[in-house]
Order: C-alpha cells, then structure tokens, then sequence
C-alpha cells in the first residue's frame, strides 16, 4: 500500500499542460481519485478534444516526474449557461462542443489530485493556475459544480442549502467545499441532478463563482481606464495678490507644475483664493465672503480652460457661491475632456455658519473620470464617515479632500480622519490644504497644513498608510502614483476585507434624496 507522498523527500515540482500521450497516467489517476464511482474516467478521445480546442486550459502537475494532479477547464459564454443545468448539458453531452473562444467565463470541468500526493497544496497550485489563465484571456471569472461528497450522510436531516450554510459555518466538514471556499469561491445556487451517478452527493453540486477583479469590458472607443494614477497635490501658500489675474497666473504656475510631471488630477486646497478678499477687509466678514463669491464663476472657467490646455483633471479645492441668496461651499471638478462637474460641503463648520451664515448642501455623489470613479469631500465632511462609505458603495477609488485649517489640532483632524477613511473604505486618499499667513483678511489669520496621499494597510502598500507627505507648512507640489489594480486585488484577497465583512445583516447605511444641483 502506497502512502503519502512527504514532502521533504521531492526533488521537483512542475506545472505541464496535458499532451494526449498522459492519457494512461490521467486514467489511473482518475480511477483512484473517483474509486466510489466506477467507471467515472474520461476517455482518451475526450482528453485528445479537450488538449485540441483548449491547450492552454488543460493542465497538470508532475511531482519528480510523475503525474500527480489534474485540471481540465473549457470557456462559455456566461448568459447562456441555463442557471439549472447539469453536467452533460455543460459539456455538451461530453462532446465539449460548447467551448468557444467567444466566450466569457472559464468553466471548470475537472480537477482531481492522485490520493498519495493530497495534502501537499497541489490543488491550490492548479487553481492559481486558473485564476492566472482567466486574468490573462481577460474573462470575466471561474465558474464550476463543485461536488459535496459528505452530503449523502445529512440527506435526511437537511437540505443542501442548510448542509451548505453548516460547511461555511464550519459545523459540518467537506474537504471539497472547504477547499473551494478557502480559495475565494463563492456559491451561486444548488444544481439538482448534476452529475449522474455521484451518490454521495446525491447528484447535487454547488455552482461556484470567482470574480476576476481585473476583467475589462471590450469597448470600441480609443480610450482605456488607466491603472497607475498620478496625482499631483498643491501645497499652497496664501499670499496677497494685487488683482485676481495675478492669483490665477499662481494657479497655472502650479497646474503648468504637475501636468509637465503626466498628473493625471490637479487638487488645490479649500478657499485658497481668499487673498482677493483683502480688497473688502473693511466690510464685514459676512459681507466680504458674498464678494468673494462674485468670483467663483470667472475661477472656475478658467479652471476648465487649464484643464484642457494642459490635458489634466482639476479639483479647484473651494469657494464660496451663493444660489437662491443662500451661501455655500462649493467646488468643481474640471476634466481634461472639457466637462465640469459640481460638488458641495455638506457639513459647515460652527466657525462658517456664525461668521459667514454659510450653509451645508445637499449633494453627494461619484464622479466618473478618464482614471475610473472618484468622490471628493471639504474638509470637516471627511471627519463624517458615513458620507466616504457611500462613495465606497457607488465603486470610488480615490477621494480627494481640499482643506483648510488654522491650527495643527484642527489638521490633525482632518488628516487623522482621512487615513481612516482610507483604510476602512479599501481606497487612496489624498488631502491637500494651504499654508502662511493673511493678515489683512479678518477670519484667514493663520493656516497649517501637511499635504498627504494615504493607503490602506496592507502587505501591498506602506506599512504605515502613507503614500506621499509634503514638508509641513511650505508651499510645494506633491506627487504620488497610485495603483488602482491593488485596490481590487485587496477587496477580493486582502488580511481584512473591511468592505466585503460588512455585517449588513444587522447595520447598514440609508442614503436619503437630497436637493438637485443647482448651477
């Protein structure tokens, strides 16, 4: 009697694709694998069909040599797998004719591991394999009926569904369906009469699903979604400008800055065109920021101008508008491709509803950018964690957040708030605020900020969260890239999955309908 294979005694390790010339190895592989099902072993003719139309999809691992493992996989088109269907009628009665290179999904047909090699990781390899191959022909994901060969002994008592839901909760053991869950799988719905003459799971199977987060829908258009983003944040210094030309020349200087770098976001800080108000300091406070106010449309169409010209997506940080008498906190976002886009400051600051009568908005919302979806927040709003979970939810990956604060007590608010808006929403975020002095604009005395661009924590990214710091408190540009393809491999396989573990079963978010931009 053979006994396991020990791993300290193997030599090589090696991943093959299948040749027709295995075929005598695949066979008595198959009839120890399936010993409770005789006769259940492919035909030659049906492994020399598979290696034909699909090379790339059958695969096996040699152990010093020898076959030891096994996985046959064919691609179909997703919307026309019947969601009830069985084995034969996958495999097209096992002609395999339903294969097509047209397709979007891999399915699975086969995996089986000799006895005397199990407990050496094997299927974990084959199964890596598959996710590589799905990655590389850009489908969608893995779909397959997995087996539940212990179910036989709980027939009686529960259905499938139940006996399901004891394996995930680890109350019931099956070594196939542990293995599939433990390597991210997820079922999709029981498929009754799915295998002919598997007893021991009374012919039922659990159709599993794996996403593949880094599939991309073809499209006809000459344009793709970048995966490395470069932002470029300004550090800016409040300074007293003659006239509102000589501001905007400081504006292109910095735009002119990060766009000779390829950014591909400009982020300017909150109301970093407060100097003009020094023309009204002798006006009350009130009164000066509704004459700030008067210049926020000029701002924002040059800002729309730059962006063009210098082909990158501007946040303009923050000015004051008034709409309907009411004065708010509003910025825009200004794309390359001539768009703009219009977003508010739900939640004022004590300081700006006493001195300026400024309101808080209403309206919270994604963009979609040429970089993927982002969503932007002023300042106090990142310091309410519901509103970035919301963005989270709609599918951001950056949000940016335009600051101003006076003393380091109310920065570390803000930037302490926004690492964990990072961490707990799976997504990058990058704050930048303005620095100096302005001793001629009543209420704009002071200003202390450290720009930053934060991270999860993850074996991917820094071990503290931080992509990019400036120097504290001097004027500067930051840049940092980021990698948007590390977001979704993070979701799907991170140490924590703070969005997936949820427990929406018992907590969750309610978005109420607010006001409608009005522009």
């Amino acid at each position: 009697m053979e006994t396991n294979k020990d791993a300290k005694s193997i030599e090589n390790i090696e991943l093959v694709f299948l040749k027709p010339e295995d075929y005598e190895e695949i066979k008595e592989m198959m009839i120890e694998t399936y010993s409770s099902m005789p006769d259940a072993y492919w035909k030659e003719h049906h492994i020399r069909t598979l290696t034909t139309i699909f090379h790339e999809g059958q695969v096996g691992i040699r152990v010093d040599n020898e076959l030891a493992g096994c996985a046959l996989s064919i691609i179909v088109d997703y919307e026309k797998v019947d969601t009830k269907h069985t084995y034969r009628q996958i495999t097209g009665n096992y002609s395999f004719n339903t294969h097509t290179k047209k397709g979007d999904v891999l399915y699975g047909i086969d995996v089986f591991i000799r006895p005397k090699f199990r407990g050496l990781r094997l299927g974990r390899r084959l199964y890596d394999y598959r996710k590589e191959l799905c990655e590389k022909l850009n489908l969608k994901g893995i779909i397959f009926g997995g087996r539940i060969p212990n179910y036989h002994q709980y027939a009686d008592t529960i259905t499938p569904k139940e006996y399901i839901e004891k394996v995930r909760n680890k109350d019931i053991h099956d070594p196939v369906l542990n293995f599939q869950l433990s390597n991210d799988f997820h079922p999709a719905r029981i498929l009754q009469g799915y295998l002919e003459g598997d007893k021991d799971s009374n012919e039922y199977a659990v159709l599993l699903e794996w996403d593949n987060v880094y599939y991309e829908k073809s499209s006809d258009r000459a344009a793709f979604t970048k995966s490395i983003i470069r932002l470029g944040l300004i550090q800016w210094q409040m300074r007293l400008y003659n006239d509102f030309d000589e501001l905007m020349q400081q504006v292109e200087y910095f735009v002119d800055a990060v766009s000779g770098y390829r950014c591909d976001f400009a982020l300017f800080p909150e109301f970093f065109n407060a100097p003009l108000m020094s023309d009204y300091n002798h006006l009350a406070e009130a009164e000066a920021i509704r004459k700030l106010a008067e210049y926020t449309e000029k701002i924002v169409n040059r800002f729309s101008e730059l962006a063009i010209s210098y082909n990158i997506n501007i946040i303009t940080g923050s000015m004051p508008e008034v709409v309907d008498n009411s004065l708010y906190n509003v910025g825009y976002l200004c794309k390359r491709d001539g768009g703009i886009e219009r977003f508010e400051k739900l939640h004022v600051t004590p300081d700006e509803a006493k001195v300026w009568g400024m309101q808080g908005g209403s309206t919270l919302k994604t963009f979609n950018t040429d970089c993927g979806k982002i969503g932007i927040l002023i300042c106090y709003d990142v310091e309410f964690p519901e509103l970035s979970r919301i963005l989270a939810d709609e599918g951001m990956n950056i949000l940016f957040v335009p600051f101003l604060t006076d003393t380091q007590n109310g920065y570390s608010r803000v930037r302490n708030c926004a690492q964990a808006r990072a961490i707990e929403n799976e997504c990058y975020v990058a704050i930048a605020g303005s620095v100096g002095n302005l001793p001629k604009v009543h209420n704009m005395d002071i200003q202390y900020a450290q720009s930053m661009v934060f991270t999860p924590c993850d074996f991917s990214f820094p071990t503290n969260g931080i992509k990019a710091e400036a120097t504290p408190n001097t004027e500067m540009i930051l840049i940092a890239d980021v990698d948007i393809d590390m977001l979704r491999e993070l979701n799907q396989f991170g140490s924590v999955r703070n969005l997936k573990d949820r427990r929406t079963d018992i907590y969750s978010i309610i978005r109420k309908t607010g006001r409608k931009d009005k522009i």
